[in-house]
């Protein structure tokens, strides 16, 4: 067996425990902007990923919220 190999997914309980805050941490904030830009809020749930977090930056960016909230 290669060294180092498996330890990949093995985080520990702590380990996890971290990743669900910052997961946490990024998805809030989304679920409650992006109604504001005329997205559905259930996209936050893929925020964590990292690039559809900056594609959905991208979109409340180049979207006018006051125009949205009519």
């Amino acid at each position: 067996m290669m060294q180092g190999e498996g330890h990949f997914f093995a985080f520990g309980m702590s380990g996890w425990l971290v990743w669900l805050i910052g997961a946490a941490l990024v998805v809030v904030p989304f679920w409650k902007l992006l109604p504001r830009f005329g997205v559905p809020s259930w996209l936050a749930l893929f925020s964590f990923i990292p690039l559809v977090a900056i594609i959905l930056l991208w979109v409340m960016a180049l979207r006018d919220p006051a125009k949205e909230a009519r």
